[in-house]
């Protein structure tokens, strides 16, 4: 069996102590927190402590943590210490590939209490921590801006800016490698999210900027996302292997920019500029990237019920007509990146593939899913898509702070449940998305429907208990789904389904320790023990590196990987 150890550096500008730990979204109250300084006369002192309440620190009865190094210089102290992705120890959170949260603290002296104005919390992808700098950039590049210049917010809620522009005009076949967000820096917190869709080259295009879903039609053309970027998302480079083409007679000349703002506080006479950076070369990666959108089709079906403490939705996606749709044979797609996407009521999201029946693998998840954070990540290892294979989205939310029922729709206040699959070779396939038969749902519910329309009206008319809502919940994953496939050209076809059961993810092996912490879907029973960490020098170590710019006296932090057998 194998555990994985994690080590982290941490640096502060501060005589006093610091601490590093992992936190949820909800409290700190219970959070780990790895402390640690140097008094006065030298002595060092460090130690795996957890909050029991929101400034109060206590030792955890099982020690996890494996000081490195604690110094003190006449301006920072610098303590580096290793602990097990998954130690056995209630007090300890798991380190996964799910959004982390990271908690760090320090004190201006040696006494150890959390006090508001030196504690920090950030959402990170804390396992795939390659800073955009580090990666290589192609010899020869060049940089092309696609941007809504000078545009006016309205004073409304949201806004669904969208504008058509031609995409770099080149000779000869480059490759997109590499894309990031134009922010006017006092506009940033306005701009929920910006979309490039891929046009098909027989579409006639509209000029100017206007409402992408309103009253002309035209704005809405064109729904092959090629880029996306949003709230707290950074530059995003493509693997080496793979790239957008453009210059080709396949390839589209021209896209459409979609901005979504969301104006909260209706301020008047803000003028922005946002949009999308693309840097592309001529030097041509392997493979030409597609990017299918899979998930639950957001309008007009999708509607997620007040008061939910937990609420499942379901998208479902049918490969078996690609190649029909695509109009020649699709070759097996391979996965190499992804996005996910719920707005504010989203708490978890995860896509999973079956073959012939049959669950083989979680493709993608994140059971601690942040809204501010939501860029795209790499997968650890491609994966394979066959066609007849099924891809199922399942999305969970909580709207225990509602009273109303949210739906579908593009909102910050409404839902989505979308991941965006990056994966190579390219076809012309935009979209795969389903939703659940509504009046088969309203029906189990105990109201009339003779359609759709007045099934989700019927919704309205619901009594939300506790019990209701776990009906609702299982009605919407019994009934039949309809399937949407889109291609670039805006073919649709319309297929059904049924939503398969989600077998758990196994979980890995936690390191022993005292106390014990035993889960569903354990591999291996508490109190496993692994080999020691092998330190530097004694083991390969894969290093990642980040530079997290928090706050106050927080200079730096660098964290490494490294796995022991």
């Amino acid at each position: 069996m194998e555990t994985e150890i994690i080590t982290f550096d941490l640096q502060v500008q501060t005589a006093g102590w610091v601490g590093l730990g992992v936190t949820d979204r909800y409290t700190n109250v219970g959070a780990d927190l790895v402390v640690g300084g140097v008094l006065p006369d030298g002595t060092v002192y460090f130690s795996d402590q957890h909050l029991v309440d929101d400034d109060t620190l206590e030792e955890d009865g099982s020690q996890d943590a494996v000081l490195q190094l604690l110094t003190e210089d006449a301006v920072y102290t610098t303590m580096r210490f290793s602990r097990p992705f998954r130690s056995c120890d209630s007090h300890d959170g798991d380190i996964t590939s799910d959004t982390i949260r990271v908690l760090a603290a320090y004190g201006l002296d040696d006494t150890v209490r959390l006090e508001r104005e030196r504690t920090f919390v950030k959402s990170i992808f804390l396992l795939q921590i390659v800073h955009p700098d580090d990666l290589d950039a192609p010899a020869i590049s060049y940089i092309h801006d696609l941007e809504i210049t000078d545009f006016l917010i309205p004073e409304d809620d949201t806004t669904y800016a969208c504008t058509f522009l031609p995409l770099p005009i080149v000779k000869e076949k480059h490759h997109i490698y590499k894309f990031e967000p134009k922010l006017l820096y006092h506009n940033e917190t306005m701009v929920h999210h910006i979309l490039v869709y891929a046009c098909g080259n027989a579409s006639a295009l509209p000029t100017g900027i206007s409402d992408c879903y309103g009253a002309d039609p035209a704005f809405s053309l064109c729904s092959q996302v090629i880029l996306g970027w949003a709230v707290g998302g950074t530059s995003y480079q493509f693997p080496d292997d793979v790239g957008i083409s453009i210059g080709t007679p396949m390839d589209p000349q021209w896209i459409r920019l979609e901005v979504h703002y969301s104006n909260f506080h209706n301020l008047p006479g803000v003028y922005d500029s946002s949009g999308i950076r693309v840097y592309f070369t001529p030097i041509l990666r392997k493979y030409d990237l597609g990017v299918l959108q899979i998930g639950f089709f957001t309008f007009p079906i999708h509607f997620i019920p007040p008061g939910a403490e937990s609420f499942m939705s379901y998208g479902l996606c049918r490969t078996e007509k690609f190649e029909e749709m695509n109009g020649t044979p699709v070759p097996d797609i391979q996965v190499c990146g992804y996005l996910l996407h719920t707005h504010l009521a989203g708490r978890s999201l995860q896509a999973v593939q079956y073959r012939n029946g049959k669950q083989i693998r979680t493709i993608c998840k994140d059971d601690a899913y942040d809204f501010n954070l939501q860029e795209p990540r790499d997968m650890k290892e491609h994966v394979t898509v066959k066609m007849g294979d099924e891809l199922l989205v399942e999305c969970q939310y909580q709207t225990l702070d509602r009273t109303m029922l949210t739906f579908g729709g593009p909102s910050t206040m409404n839902e989505m449940c979308l991941i965006f699959l990056f994966y190579y070779p390219r076809n012309n396939i935009s979209s795969c998305m389903g939703y659940p038969d509504i009046i088969h749902v309203a029906h189990e519910l105990g109201e009339e429907a003779e359609d759709s329309m007045e099934g989700m009206m019927a919704m309205n008319n619901v009594e939300w208990t506790p019990e209701i809502i776990k009906k609702a919940e299982k009605a919407c994953k019994e009934a039949d789904q309809v399937v949407i496939i889109k291609t670039i050209d805006e073919m649709v076809r319309n297929q059904t389904g049924r939503i398969p059961d989600i077998l758990p993810t196994p979980r890995g092996p936690c390191l022993e320790s005292s106390g014990g912490k035993v889960e569903p879907g354990d591999k291996t029973p508490a109190g496993f023990r692994a080999a020691p960490p092998i330190h530097s020098g004694s083991s390969p170590t894969t290093p990642l590196t980040i530079l997290l710019l928090l706050q106050g006296g927080f200079s730096w932090l660098l964290f490494s990987l490294q796995g022991a057998i």
